[in-house]
């Protein structure tokens, strides 16, 4: 065997992840420097910007989509936006089977990996279902968001408007083809509800869709399911009461509308940072505790193994559990009759370690690039980390080294921080222990 073939062979999952994510990045970053792409020259940063802000599903832009790409370059981003909400070896194992072709055990373990799936003997049929599954989803909100726009856009424009949103939504991406993003429905119950439903379920992943639907009785579902569905409850509900609160007198985004209006559009606000990254409201207007509360639902971020990122709703999850175990006096914490073992907690903990570590680097690489002030510094890194995509409007105005910065992030944030620490670090198992000690903490 060759020694590149042992090389190739010797990847690991974690690293085809990385260098799939990669390879679509730096593709994608071509076709939008083609001339038929853009309406006006871009800079390679600005391409590679947008293009790592597409494959990586965030939604942050350096410019405005509608005005600055053509029709071709809309087209390319909308693909990048599909392959990196479901994955590239998703498609590239679905190629395999239409074209009648072999799926190695190599692409059996990516699939596992990257979709946190427990068995490989059936990973044909659940990649089918994957791909069946968001067709369906796809083309159902497709159809009712046509209905809505069509009649306001014409034939053209609103079957147009509606595909591009419909994808941009159940990926998770938050780009939207008008200047103000959606602010102009704000309270409208057809849009907030369709675009809603759509990153909703798309961020809690399909493995927990997967076991509602097959598995009727809530005491049944998996531990994993139950705790993605209460926690999504839980969390968007009081995020939309504390929203609806805050910015209920706000004349700049809310307090004009009348309150059913109101009570739309807080919701949509509570679960947009969630990771989706569409706006009802101008984020720069609101109250200051609200973006503090939108910049903490970013960091939280959706589902494992779906089209949302962040250090995830089960991290988050966990880590409260366990702290609140310790104060109890309990070794394990446990929920819906469940412990949870002591690996996924320091996991949790590790990831959520990992992450701000993240956060905090890269911002403050951000104050040494960029002359602004660090809260809008702070929440444009957070919305690149959890690839949400909101912004306070300094986007356009980072530099070079600010948008490179930004994109290593929301590359980061998309294929998970532990993944760049499996590349770098060597599990190795210990034959030995050293004796205890006591450390003083707190």
């Amino acid at each position: 065997m060759t020694t590149s073939a042992k090389r190739r062979k010797s990847i690991s999952p974690p690293a085809l992840i990385a260098l799939s994510f990669l390879f679509t990045i730096i593709n994608g970053t071509l076709l939008l420097k083609l001339p038929i792409a853009t309406q006006r020259p871009i800079s390679w940063t600005d391409a590679l910007f947008t293009a790592t802000s597409a494959t990586t599903v965030t939604g942050l832009s350096v410019f405005d989509i509608a005005s600055t790409l053509t029709v071709f370059g809309e087209v390319v981003l909308l693909l990048l936006i599909q392959i990196g909400g479901v994955g590239l070896m998703a498609f590239a194992v679905a190629v395999l089977i239409i074209l009648g072709r072999k799926v190695g055990m190599k692409n059996r373990i990516f699939i596992q990996e990257t979709f946190s799936y427990q068995s490989i003997g059936d990973t044909v049929r659940f990649v089918g279902e994957i791909l069946t599954f968001v067709i369906v989803i796809e083309a159902i909100a497709f159809i009712t968001l046509s209905i809505v726009w069509v009649p306001e856009f014409g034939w053209k424009h609103g079957l147009y408007y509606s595909i591009f949103h419909t994808v941009s939504a159940f990926n998770n991406a938050g780009f939207s083809l008008f200047p103000d993003n959606l602010t102009s429905f704000a309270g409208n119950p057809a849009v907030t509800l369709i675009l809603s439903s759509l990153f909703i379920i798309g961020g809690i992943g399909f493995i927990v869709v997967k076991d509602i639907i097959q598995k009727r009785s809530v005491q049944h579902w998996s531990l994993h399911a139950k705790m993605m569905v209460f926690g999504t409850l839980t969390v968007n509900t009081v995020a939309a009461l504390f929203l609806l609160i805050l910015e209920f007198h706000n004349e700049k985004t809310i307090g004009s509308l009348h309150f059913i209006e109101k009570l739309w559009t807080s919701y949509f606000q509570a679960v947009t940072p969630r990771t989706a990254g569409f706006n009802m409201v101008a984020i720069g207007d609101m109250e200051e505790p609200s973006l503090l509360l939108t910049l903490i639902l970013m960091f939280i971020g959706g589902g494992s193994a779906s089209t949302a990122s962040g250090i995830k709703l089960t991290t988050f999850m966990v880590i409260v559990l366990a702290t609140l175990a310790y104060f109890r006096g309990i070794k394990e914490p446990h929920i819906f009759r469940r412990t949870i073992k002591t690996e996924i907690v320091f996991r949790s903990m590790a990831i959520g370690a990992v992450s701000s570590g993240v956060v905090f680097v890269a911002l403050f690489l951000l104050t040494i690039t960029e002359r602004m002030p660090i809260f809008p510094l702070l929440f444009e890194t957070v919305s690149a980390f959890g690839t949400v995509g909101l912004s306070l409007g300094i986007t356009g105005n980072l530099s070079s080294a600010g948008e490179v910065i930004l994109s290593f992030v929301m590359f980061l944030g998309r294929i998970g921080p532990l993944t760049l620490f499996f590349l770098l670090i060597h599990n190795k198992k210990e034959s030995y222990r050293y004796p205890y000690d006591q450390v003083q903490t707190g």
